[in-house]
Order: structure tokens, then C-alpha cells, then sequence
């Protein structure tokens, strides 16, 4: 067993160095800006910032990841897609850039900044920003249905983490029914339904097991970042299969 597990391993690292290979007389191609929303189907201000999601998840250039948060069920509406982790994942960001509450409507543009979702030009001059950035992403690749591997690169300070993020790419109607919203129709779209930390990374190549998926319909993707909602720094998207 273990000596399989390590053919494949290697198999993983060879592949990638093969990309790295192509990929030094390769034009550069840049990554989609990674773009998450904390949004509330109870937040009476989070429609418009729903939207604005809705419109960015239809670029090329832009990846938006919609999180429902669990922290305005108290008005009276359970938000249909919250989960307690995806209100811990914002808790980081909110650390990381010092802020004093928890904003909602909230978009965090590439791990690096952060505006209100329900200011439209203002998230879309960080997207501009933030696609401008230099980048030395690590070569990523996913290995069969159930690994991925990561190559080597720089790590950020204070180390690197992995995560799976799994979202539903349908566009979504919710009727909600009680409190603030009541009587109102929000539209949703990339909802991420699984997010899971896969482990750490120091910047040396590493395969990572991936959980099985509860729903078939659901995209995958691997995010590099630094520790605790630092910088986004690698992307990798079924979609790129």
C-alpha cells in the first residue's frame, strides 16, 4: 500500500514538473481574481451584493464564491445554505485586516483586501488591482477523482494552507419568508455548500486526499492561501480539466 501510494506520489510530481517545464516557454496565464461574498439571506442590505455575485460568477477572469453566514438567523429567517465554518472562514479576514465588526454584505478580493458587497465600483477597482498583482503560483494538479497534488513555490510568510471548496455554479431563487427579507426573492449563485482545509503547505511539493463529494453537481476547487485568510496565491478549478 504504501509503496503505491508513493508511485503515485511521484507520478503527481513528475506530471508537475512536466508542467513547469511547458510552463517556462509558456505564455503566462493569469488566474482568475478569487472573489468571496459573506452574504445573509436574513441581511436586509445583502440583495444587492447577491447580484453583484450573480454578475461576477458569469466572467472568465474572476472566480466569485458565495458564503452564507449563520449570524443573522437570529431575526427570525434560517439562511437555507449557512454553515458555522463558512462565518469562521470571515472571522479570519476580518482578523487579518483588523477590522472592528463583522461586515455583511462583505466581498474579499484575492485574500488580500476587503470592501462591502453592496458597493459595486469599489469591488470592481480591487478586481482590477488585485488581477494586476504579481503572481508565482505553484503548479497544481488534480491526480484521478480522489488527490491533488501541489508543487513547490514560495510560501507566504507564516506558511500556507490548502482548502477544497466546493460550490453549486446553478443560479438560485430563495423565497424568504420571515424577517427583514420577508416577502422577498434573493438570487444567489456559486453557493459554496463544502469547505474543507486539506492541511498546511510550506512550499514544498505535497499530495492532498480529497473527501468525496455529496452531490455530483457540484464544482470543485483547490485554493492556496497563506495561514489564518492570508493572500489567495493558487487557483485550481475542475473546470480547467
Amino acid at each position: 500500500m504504501r509503496k503505491a501510494a508513493l508511485s503515485l506520489f511521484c507520478l503527481a510530481l513528475s506530471g508537475l514538473a512536466a508542467t513547469s517545464a511547458w510552463a517556462a516557454k509558456a505564455p503566462v496565464v493569469r488566474l482568475p481574481v478569487v472573489v468571496e461574498l459573506f452574504t445573509a439571506q436574513g441581511c436586509s442590505s445583502c440583495g444587492k451584493a447577491n447580484q453583484l455575485a450573480a454578475d461576477l460568477a458569469q466572467r472568465d477572469d474572476v472566480l466569485a464564491l458565495t458564503y452564507s453566514v449563520d449570524y443573522w438567523d437570529y431575526l427570525g429567517w434560517k439562511d437555507t445554505f449557512a454553515k458555522p465554518v463558512f462565518a469562521e472562514r470571515q472571522r479570519a479576514y476580518v482578523k487579518k485586516f483588523a477590522l472592528r465588526d463583522v461586515p455583511t454584505p462583505q466581498m474579499v478580493v484575492g485574500g488580500r483586501v476587503q470592501a462591502s458587497g453592496a458597493k459595486a465600483e469599489a469591488v470592481e477597482d480591487l478586481i482590477k488591482t488585485a488581477a494586476k498583482a504579481p503572481s508565482n503560483p505553484p503548479d497544481m494538479e488534480f491526480v484521478g477523482k480522489t488527490r491533488v497534488a501541489v508543487g513547490s513555490g514560495p510560501a507566504p510568510r507564516g506558511g500556507g494552507e490548502v482548502w477544497l471548496v466546493r460550490f453549486d455554479p446553478r443560479e438560485q431563487e430563495i423565497a424568504v419568508k420571515r424577517g427583514d427579507n420577508k416577502g422577498q426573492t434573493l438570487v444567489h449563485r456559486n453557493v459554496v455548500r463544502e469547505l474543507v482545509r486539506l492541511g498546511p503547505w510550506s512550499g514544498r511539493p505535497k499530495l492532498y486526499r480529497l473527501p468525496a463529494a455529496a452531490d455530483a453537481e457540484l464544482q470543485t476547487v483547490i485554493i492556496v492561501q497563506g495561514a489564518k485568510g492570508g493572500r489567495i496565491i493558487g487557483v485550481l478549478d475542475t473546470a480547467e480539466r
